[in-house]
């Protein structure tokens, strides 16, 4: 009987290389699905229905492998941050956010061999930042790509005064919990023996 395999449904570069680094092996497809936050919905269900979303896209393209996939909102009042579109969004997103706590939601979803889903918030705190640091971390290029417009693992670790929670979730896949849903998934870890 041959081993599931494990497909990441992601074209994110950060999850493929938080994944790699559990030692697992898989492949990556990117399943193109509607991101967009639907009118009223919360932060919680917006993430888990496009982690969904993505895993169930992902199954379609790899049938009978096990598909992982997640999705990110940084969340502050109640309200989804999501990439900025220039320069000048990237630094109003971090002025909004410097001195204050926020959220970082992540739902994870498994489909095809197997169905499982998590969601995970992490809590972070950025510090009081002067214009002058606000103007050129915005400059860098860094946060253009970022839900949220800051990337913790990045120069914008300077950001983030203290966290709550998981690390990994900030950087886009919470590995506790996705370690988790893995092995209930009978997908072979690294550290069980075969």
């Amino acid at each position: 009987m041959g081993q599931t395999k494990l497909v990441l449904a992601s074209a994110s570069p950060r999850r493929k290389a938080l994944l790699a680094g559990l030692g697992l092996s898989f492949e990556t497809v990117a399943p193109g699905v509607d991101e967009a936050v639907r009118e009223g919905e919360a932060p919680l269900t917006y993430v888990l229905r496009v982690a969904r979303a993505k895993a169930v896209a992902g199954a379609r393209l790899q049938p009978g492998a096990v598909v992982l996939a997640a999705d990110t909102a940084v969340v502050l009042d109640g309200a989804i941050l999501g990439k900025p579109a220039g320069e000048a969004e990237a630094k109003h997103m971090v002025r909004s956010l410097s001195g204050r706590r926020h959220s970082v939601w992540t739902g994870v979803a498994l489909d095809g061999a197997a169905r499982a889903s998590a969601v995970v918030e992490t809590v972070v705190w950025f510090r009081e930042l002067s214009e002058a640091e606000i103007a050129w971390y915005a400059s860098t290029g860094e946060p253009l790509d970022k839900a949220g417009a800051y990337a913790i693992q990045g120069a914008g670790g300077m950001l983030v005064q203290r966290i709550e929670g998981s690390a990994s979730n900030v950087v886009g896949l919470p590995l506790a919990e996705t370690v988790e849903l893995l092995g209930r998934a009978g997908l072979p870890l690294p550290w069980r023996a075969a």
